[in-house]
């Protein structure tokens, strides 16, 4: 007997920490519950008339300025369908209010976290951590107390409220959750992403600042996530990495995308000449650490292999270099919808093909570039087109000022076809024909004036 308890002791113990470590680490997982993207009412879409007419408002623009601004737009990859802030609609862009900002964030609030909590049944007592992104507002409350308020949330919720991120930022409140959830267990969290363009609507006539106008677009998600093990069998996706680079030392990249001062004092994102420089330098050292984590084994013996036998050949250095092929290890490929030249760089670099291209083609297509919350819109495409199968894996990348590239793999845990605020839209049209922006017709005879002669018609 005394035998037998002596091996049995340390047997039990060693089964009682091997379930306390299966457990935590069962409770450290990162699930999303369900996300809600914001469709913004139709009385707020940018059409090609309508936004002649906001440009033709602004008397500091020039010929050169609308010959730039026609260029940028008919290549920017943005339909007509897409959402601006009500300022605008109402003819007061060029002296906005702090409350035409507040108002902006109080209709998504209102309308996507209304959504998710009510589809998701969780109430607003159960959320125990929020996460608030709108990168250019800073209020006072904060927004994140501004949502604690709307729903009377518990007052022990953890609350963290982030400015200044750019189009980045979801991805890094996505890994704060993630961080929290390493810690404290059976916890629920939400994440609310979106931008404001109320407050920072360009009105000047800086080329650099007033791009920004033809890019970004009214919009924003709702996302919420947890790490209760009896909520998982509910759950979307399944964390399995995240990866952030900032290049904020470095002055140069620093520099590329900041929210500035013109010569005359109005306020804009301004877009330096060396911000493609500046992404692709944070894009390549973001894949350098997320590509052994996401990617197989057989993969990257193969790429190390094909890059010595470049190098041992000087021969082959004239020709292609070797790429790493990432489809090995994903199935989907979630990009941020900067631009029309953000997404065909990013996918010559990842040797993709139209078919994977199209949900961030369609996204800044129909929605623009809402910033933070863009990829979420490129989720919920391919949502609902049906791809997502159980198991498959989805690569998540975006791009923000600083300058940052942030990347994560999820992995899909139940098959999906809902489609979020995309099933709104009469998904089976999408992809269109054709992509030809309306501007180029209605507004390409400003090619053919001559800066002297030229007079604005009415």
């Amino acid at each position: 007997m005394d035998h037998l308890l002596f091996y049995l002791f340390p047997l039990l113990s060693l089964v009682l920490i091997t379930l306390k470590i299966i457990d935590k680490k069962r409770s450290q997982c990162c699930y999303i519950l369900d996300y809600q993207c914001h469709k913004p009412t139709d009385d707020r879409k940018l059409s090609t008339e309508f936004s002649g007419d906001i440009i033709k408002r602004n008397k500091n623009l020039g010929l050169n300025e609308y010959k730039f601004l026609l260029k940028a737009i008919v290549g920017s990859g943005i339909g007509e369908e897409t959402y601006g802030p009500r300022m605008v609609f109402h003819g007061r862009e060029n002296n906005p209010t702090y409350e035409d900002g507040i108002s902006e964030m109080d209709e998504f609030f209102n309308d996507s976290i209304e959504k998710l909590l009510s589809r998701s049944g969780v109430s607003p007592q159960d959320i125990d951590v929020l996460v608030v992104n709108v990168a250019t507002m800073t209020t006072s409350p904060s927004l994140a107390s501004r949502i604690v308020n709307h729903y009377k949330m518990r007052e022990d919720i953890k609350t963290y409220n982030i400015t200044g991120m750019g189009c980045s930022a979801s991805i890094i409140s996505i890994n704060i959750v993630e961080s929290i959830f390493k810690c404290r267990k059976n916890t629920n969290a939400l994440v609310v992403t979106s931008e404001s363009l109320s407050p920072n609507w360009y009105s000047g006539n800086h080329k650099s600042m007033i791009l920004t106008n033809c890019l970004f677009r009214s919009g924003g998600c709702a996302i919420l996530l947890t790490n209760k093990a009896s909520l998982r069998d509910r759950a979307m996706f399944k964390l399995k990495c995240l990866v952030r680079t900032h290049h904020g030392a470095k002055d140069e990249a620093y520099a590329s995308c900041t929210q500035m001062e013109d010569e005359e004092g109005r306020i804009g994102i301004y877009l330096g000449k060396n911000l493609p420089k500046a992404a692709t330098r944070a894009f390549i050292d973001n894949l350098k650490v997320i590509s052994p984590k996401i990617l197989p084994v057989r993969e990257i013996i193969r790429y190390a292999f094909l890059v010595i036998l470049r190098k041992m050949n000087t021969n082959s250095k004239k020709g292609p270099r070797p790429m790493i092929n990432f489809k090995t290890g994903v199935d989907h490929f979630c990009l941020h919808t900067g631009g029309k030249a953000v997404i065909d760089a990013v996918g010559n670099s990842l040797g993709l093909s139209e078919h994977d291209l199209e949900p961030a083609r369609m996204t800044l297509h129909r929605f623009g570039n809402t910033s933070a919350s863009s990829i979420w819109y490129v989720l919920g495409y391919m949502e609902a087109k049906k791809r997502f199968k159980k198991g498959d894996r989805v690569f998540m990348i975006s791009f923000g000022a600083g300058f940052k590239c942030n990347s994560c793999l999820w992995e899909v845990v139940r098959d999906l076809d809902d489609g979020n605020c995309w099933k709104e839209c009469d998904i089976d049209k999408y992809p269109p024909k054709t992509l030809v922006n309306p501007f180029m017709e209605q507004y390409g005879w400003l090619n053919d004036e001559d800066i002297d002669t030229f007079v604005l018609p009415d």
